[in-house]
Parts: C-alpha cells; structure tokens; sequence
C-alpha cells in the first residue's frame, strides 16, 4: 500500500521547491524529510529527484507524480467541508457534470426523474467533456450527461448509459419564417441557419441530411452553447435547429415559429458513471426514467 504520509512530504517538497524548505514548512528535520522521500522512491522503484547544480529537479517520473498527488491532497482539503455538509443536509445530494454546449431542455428533461425527490441538493456544473470525465473518475461528480458515449480508455473506469434520443426540429422568428413559404425543409435555403458547432455530435448528421436531401445551407453563425445559439436565432440572425424538448420554450417563452420537424436527424444522449452497477439512488432514478419513444421525445 502506498503510503501518503510519504507521498505529502514530497508534495510539500515540490510545492516549497526543495527540501529544506520543505523541512522548514513541516517543523521537522531535513534528513527526516529527505529519508521519507526515499522511502517513496523505494516504493515506487523510480527516483523522483535527481541534482540539478545545488539543488533537485523532478525526473519524470516524479513530474507524473506530482500531479497526482496535485490532485490527491486537493481531494483532502475538501473532504471536512463535504463531510460537514453532508452532515448538515437533511436531503440527497446529486452533482452532475453537464458536457458543454448540451441543450438545456434535454438536461432539464433528462433530471426530471431526480428532481421530483424531497430535499434534493442539485449541484450542476458545466464543463468540457474530457475534464468532467476526469472528474467523474475520481469522484467529484455523481453523474456526467453528454452527446456521446465516453472513448474506450483503459485507464478511465467510467460506464455510458443511454438516456434519451430526441428528434430535431427547426425554429425561426415568425417574419423570417413567413418569408420561406415554399416548404420545409426546402424553405432552409431561403434563410440564414444558425448551427450547433462541429464540437457537437449531432453537427455531423445534420450536415449529412443536408446532403441527402440536397440542400446547400447558409451558415450565419455557429455556436457551442445552445442557449446562446437560441438568443442570436431570437434576435433575427437565422433559423435553427432544436430538440424537439425544447418545443414549448421556444414557441412560448421565445415567440419563435415551429418551421419543420426533422424526424430524420436524432441526438443521442447519455448518462455516464463511474461504476458499472449504479449505486447512487438518484441516478438510478435518471436510468429508470429512461423510454424508448422517440416520437415522444422519450427514449432509452
């Protein structure tokens, strides 16, 4: 077993740049502190330091070390709060990560099944894919929701858990869609179209059924969040495409015209957790809410 008595003194170490000062942080001897350090090194069969002039340097191997332990001892400096918190809390607390740019609806759709729970305590936070998969695996967060599925990875223990398809449909402000009254979806060459960046899954396959219906579209703008891409479309810039989720906001709250519903293109999402067989109650809830019809919205 490792141990981090050892492994927080060479954090210390990397932290004060050496040593001594090292020591001097930790009231104790040099020589104490430099015999941990080695005891690490012997455990981890690689040296962490090696001279550089009158001081060390890290190796490699210890630069790989470092942030681990980085990461670890961060962990550390929060565990009173969350066991003060969850102390303090009479309900269930449930943190999910929300990859970037994922439609809000869906998100809201998606957590419908949790949110319904007394005293919940919803920690939601946005981030990129690949940096809440990370945080996923060592436990800052319950849940991810994304587009895709997480990349096989060896040395990454998460699972994906479909969750939803939902159909896309097309938007616009009443006067731009008045404008286009030939039908959809031909009417999409008659109007500037807003788009969902190419950092979305969904971009791909709607720019194949821009092919295989033959349409030649004029791009006006392109947004990763779409809230915002939903904004700009609002204001005038162009039409644009939604899941069908998003349905009574945007012809309600947003004023905006219903131009086609596009059956053909689905977004898939999906719920991924860092265990194989869920524990966490309330996203055993947002698995069992799961359904199979599209035509819906609904999906698993």
């Amino acid at each position: 077993m490792l141990n981090y008595r050892h492994l927080y003194y060479f954090w210390v170490a990397t932290k004060e740049g050496g040593i001594a000062r090292a020591a001097e942080r930790l009231d104790m001897a040099v020589q104490t502190v430099s015999t941990q350090i080695r005891e690490l090194e012997r455990a981890l069969g690689h040296a962490l330091f090696k001279p550089a002039g009158r001081s060390v340097e890290l190796t490699a191997a210890g630069a790989a070390a470092v942030r681990l332990a980085e990461q670890i001892f961060q962990l550390g400096e929060q565990l009173p709060l969350a066991v003060r918190e969850a102390a303090q809390s009479q309900g269930v607390r449930l943190s999910v990560g929300i990859s970037d740019g994922l439609p809000k609806a869906a998100v809201r759709h998606i957590l419908e099944p949790a949110t319904e729970t007394p005293g919940l305590h919803l920690v939601c936070v946005e981030d990129e894919f690949d940096d809440l998969l990370a945080d996923l695996a060592l436990h800052r967060l319950d849940v991810v929701l994304a587009d895709r599925p997480a990349p096989a990875n060896p040395n990454l223990k998460v699972y994906s858990h479909p969750v939803g398809d939902a159909a896309l449909e097309w938007y616009a402000p009443a006067g731009l869609a008045a404008a286009a009254d030939i039908g959809f979806p031909a009417c999409l060459e008659r109007m500037p179209l807003l788009l969902p960046t190419r950092h979305a899954a969904v971009r791909a396959r709607i720019e194949d059924w821009f092919e295989r219906r033959g349409l030649r579209p004029q791009v006006a703008g392109e947004f990763e969040d779409s809230a915002l891409l939903a904004i700009f479309g609002e204001s005038g810039m162009g039409a644009f495409p939604a899941t069908e989720w998003s349905h009574d906001e945007l012809t309600g709250h947003r004023a905006l015209t219903l131009v086609g519903r596009c059956t053909e293109v689905v977004e898939h999402f999906y719920a991924i957790s860092a265990e194989r067989r869920v524990q966490h109650p309330l996203v055993q809830k947002v698995l069992a809410g799961r359904r199979t019809d599209v035509g819906n919205g609904l999906s698993a």
